[in-house]
């Protein structure tokens, strides 16, 4: 019931702009609108004009209990620390984890659908990530030592963003993004995970195994996995074979994968079989 209500609300708010919870702490807050009005009113003799805020005064001030700003300050800081010759990004958030990592140095963001506005510290390429020929070609090996896509791959192939429908997209998108990497580059992937389903077409929820199998074709080698929950936060995991299994039985979590490409690229596609 519980998950059923919750992909009700995102829904309703998302979908078609109607908000219940938004909506009830509005509603709870028109009294006090009403009195501080009064109040405001009776020592104030200049303009003054209604523009309601009703449900500010019941929110926490600032949203931190969000995955969103959990994997985009965790990465940011990670990248940060790192301090990699070239890093690129693959779908991520322009008006969150982007602009943290162009706040302290330049990035290039690739996205399947175009972004007209000029951002400093940024520049952007229009590609499809699941099409090899999309790929920038760069001398040597790989094009950057640095590599994010956070909560993107599990869209591609779906159509949501206008990009090809494809249900192995989520595999050649991995599979293209390692190809991009150079050897002992880092790459940060964040994707749902939990009982592996296809939630047509919002997103993946991925077996946190076919993302590992993804990884092993690719020649990317797991550093860490970290679990999002936005009330408890981040949380390191030890992966083994019961831990992952473990996920498979549950509803949805959020895994911050960090992988480390090994050696030389070579044409890979995982097998979509558990």
């Amino acid at each position: 019931m519980k998950s059923t209500l919750i992909k009700l609300h995102w829904v309703l708010s998302s979908q078609f702009g109607f908000d219940p919870q938004r909506l009830l702490r509005s509603l709870r807050g028109l009294p006090s609108f009403l009195r501080d009005w009064f109040t405001f009113r009776q020592g104030y003799e200049g303009t003054m004009k209604v523009m309601p805020c009703l449900h500010d005064r019941y929110v926490e001030g600032g949203t931190t209990k969000s995955e969103y700003f959990w994997q985009d300050l965790l990465v940011a800081r990670a990248i940060h620390e790192a301090n990699p010759i070239k890093h690129v990004d693959i779908g991520s958030r322009i008006d969150g984890f982007v602009a943290h990592v162009a706040s302290f140095r330049e990035c290039e963001v690739f996205d399947v659908r175009p972004v007209s506005t000029k951002v400093p510290g940024v520049t952007f390429r229009q590609s499809d990530l699941m099409d090899s020929a999309s790929l920038p070609t760069a001398e040597g090996e790989g094009y950057c030592d640095s590599l994010s896509c956070l909560h993107a791959i599990e869209h591609f192939g779906l159509g949501r963003y206008g990009d090809p429908i494809n249900p192995l997209g989520y595999q050649r998108g991995i599979a293209n993004m390692a190809k991009l990497l150079k050897p002992g580059g880092t790459y940060y992937l964040s994707t749902p995970i939990g009982e592996e389903r296809v939630e047509f077409n919002a997103n993946w929820v991925f077996d946190p195994r076919s993302i590992l199998r993804c990884a092993e074709a690719a020649d990317l080698f797991l550093q860490k996995l970290i679990i999002i929950n936005p009330e408890n936060g981040p949380q390191e995991l030890n992966v083994d074979s019961t831990a992952l299994h473990e996920f498979t039985l549950q509803r949805y979590q959020l895994g911050l994968f960090v992988f480390t490409k090994r050696s030389m690229d070579k044409e890979a596609v995982c097998s979509s079989k558990i």
